[in-house]
């Protein structure tokens, strides 16, 4: 999604390059705990209120980031500081309150919530719209059709959004930082109004077929699903894409929601001869197309939408030890990779996420593996497709543990196992499928980490797969499982402590420089000096202590002492915190 381009109207309605007719919810938010303004959510969603008892927020925004920002908390990433936070202001629910104006009644107007963590019940001008049973899980997404709720002028739209408990599949951070005290309640992606003039443009996405190994020619498919909001109608669904422009005749009856393909047996435009190929940036360049898709009637535009695609294969091999590759239009390549995780508030930003990237890049790296599907946003994504880095994206193991998900968990499925959780992750898998499949740089979808899905899991997430993007690799575990899908071809064996550079070469067994390790690292990395200081207090910079190791991992990572032991018998013992320092980057480079 490109940047914001212009502002319309007061109380935070910005419109965005990725649709004509779609609007941003972003700014002039206000929030508040149910425990200080109530529960009701008809008066909190008309009328006044008292702004002196709210807090500013600007959305997509976690409850503990909006209170940082507003200085409730200060420097609680420096020493123990996070302890401080009581938690208990987030047992209870709280409330997001914003207004938004509207000019026109005659469109149709549709409310989309891309994340909230973890349910919510919503209030639209003093009626419910939504329950918190209806709206559940970070990972679903959800739209309504709110014409009838809306008046002409403001609009004040309350959600109330109640935190995870143990048990709920939650946004999670497993070993790799503490768990944050608000635990990610809040809405942390975006909340869209979007509108249209009756008929609703929805999920268009381009997939590139390619026979015999012929990376010179390509056919492209299209598709898209129409809903009709109003009466019949007939129009043309136009698809832009580069020099290519394509035309369909639709008919919808009233309320019809109809899929649309095209390809290139209908439409030979589709068929293209000398392909820009999205490459990753270690063999080509990151060739991007873009696409506009409009439907038009009567000489009107009823509602468009634009995107950015790739033009790529993905295919995979396995060598005669059972070790899964990957190749790339063709060619294969030796994925090169590191963990990504959010920013523990959730707020990183576009400058931020593009340094990352940039590092990864710098490092002569190839990939990035998500556990989780990370990202308030697109951008992180957005960007992986233009700076030519793959993604393997999944689900966590915060969901396969018991100490981490709060309820027992089987050994080889994981948390997932009852019909309604079942039923529930598998919506989750396909809204995160439809929401990002338009990205190249995605090369994996994983169903699992440490565990395979349960065999009634997995068809379903297969079945999602295959109906809605199987142009990359379906990996149903980061470890050696063999599943409904067949073996996993990986491995996850560690290590996850400093080891010698000569063990790559010479172990066999487990880590060693062979096969598909999904996950290994030398467990602490210590920064720089300057972040050093960032985090640890002036007191507590030398000698290392307990608040250096509470700034490790969780559990058995929450030591630097493995770390220490190594950077001293092989650099000498450091005799301070800037030998120590730079020790330990030589020691991290290595």
């Amino acid at each position: 999604m490109k940047n914001i381009l212009l502002i319309l109207f007061m109380f935070g309605i910005y419109l965005t390059a990725s649709s004509q007719n779609q609007k941003t919810l972003l700014k002039d938010w206000r929030i508040q705990s149910s425990e200080k303004v109530g529960n009701k959510g008809e008066l909190i969603s008309s009328g006044n209120l008292n702004k002196k008892e709210w807090i500013r927020a600007n959305v997509p925004t976690s409850v503990l980031n909006a209170l940082m920002v507003n200085g409730a908390y200060k420097d609680i990433f420096i020493g123990k500081n996070i302890e401080k936070v009581d938690t208990k202001a987030f047992k209870k629910a709280w409330w997001y309150r914003t207004i938004f104006n509207i000019k026109d009644l005659d469109k149709t107007f549709l409310l989309k919530f891309e994340g909230i963590n973890y349910s919510a019940e919503i209030w639209l001008n003093g009626k419910k719209i939504a329950s918190e049973e209806e709206v559940v899980n970070p990972f679903r997404q959800y739209k309504f059709l709110v014409n009838k709720y809306l008046r002409k002028g403001d609009n004040i739209l309350a959600v109330k959004v109640y935190p995870p408990k143990p048990g709920d599949y939650t946004i999670g951070f497993v070993d790799w930082n503490p768990a944050p005290p608000d635990n990610n309640m809040g809405i942390f992606r975006d909340v869209l109004l979007i509108s249209n003039n009756g008929v609703s443009i929805e999920d268009p996405y381009i997939e590139s077929s390619f026979k015999n190994g012929n990376y010179k020619e390509t056919d492209l498919i299209f598709t898209t699903y129409l809903k009709n909001f109003d009466k019949d109608i007939k129009g043309d669904l136009k698809i832009k894409i580069g020099d290519i422009s394509i035309n369909k005749k639709i008919t919808l009856k009233k309320g019809e929601y109809k899929k649309i393909t095209l390809t290139s047996k209908d439409f030979k435009q589709l068929h293209l001869k000398n392909p820009k190929l999205w490459w990753p940036h270690t063999i080509g360049t990151p060739e991007l197309y873009h696409a506009k898709v409009q439907f038009i009637a009567n000489g009107k535009e009823i509602d468009s939408q634009e995107f950015d695609f790739g033009i790529r294969e993905v295919s995979q091999y396995f060598t005669k030890e059972g070790h899964r590759g990957f190749k790339i239009n063709g060619q294969k390549i030796l994925i090169r990779g590191g963990g990504w995780v959010d920013n523990m508030m959730l707020n990183d930003t576009p400058d931020y996420i593009k340094a990352q990237l940039e590092y990864v890049k710098d490092m002569n790296l190839n990939t990035i593996r998500l556990e989780g599907f990370w990202g308030k946003d697109q951008t992180m994504y957005d960007l992986c497709d233009q700076m030519g880095i793959l993604v393997m994206v999944g689900w966590s193991c915060h969901w396969e543990w018991e100490d981490y998900l709060g309820k027992p968990t089987d050994e080889t499925y994981g948390g997932i196992t009852s019909p309604k959780d079942i039923e529930m992750m598998s919506e989750a898998w396909k809204d995160q499928i439809v929401w990002l499949r338009n990205h190249p740089s995605i090369f994996a979808w994983s169903a699992g980490s440490d565990c395979i899905p349960k065999p009634e899991l997995e068809k379903k997430y297969f079945d999602i797969f295959h109906k809605y993007d199987s142009t990359r690799a379906y990996l149903q575990s980061a470890k050696e499982w063999t599943s409904l899908a067949g073996p996993s071809g990986v491995k996850m064996r560690g290590p996850y402590a400093y080891v010698p550079p000569v063990y790559w070469y010479k172990d066999t067994l487990y880590g060693g420089a062979f096969g598909f390790n999904t996950e290994t690292g030398p467990g602490a990395q210590v920064p720089p000096l300057e972040s050093i200081k960032k985090m640890i207090p002036e007191k507590d910079l030398w000698p290392i202590n307990d608040v250096w190791d509470f700034h490790c991992g969780r559990n058995e990572f929450n030591t630097l002492s493995r770390f220490t032991e190594a950077l001293n018998k092989r650099y000498g013992e450091a005799k301070n915190v800037e030998d120590y320092a730079f020790k330990a980057q030589v020691l991290n480079y290595e």
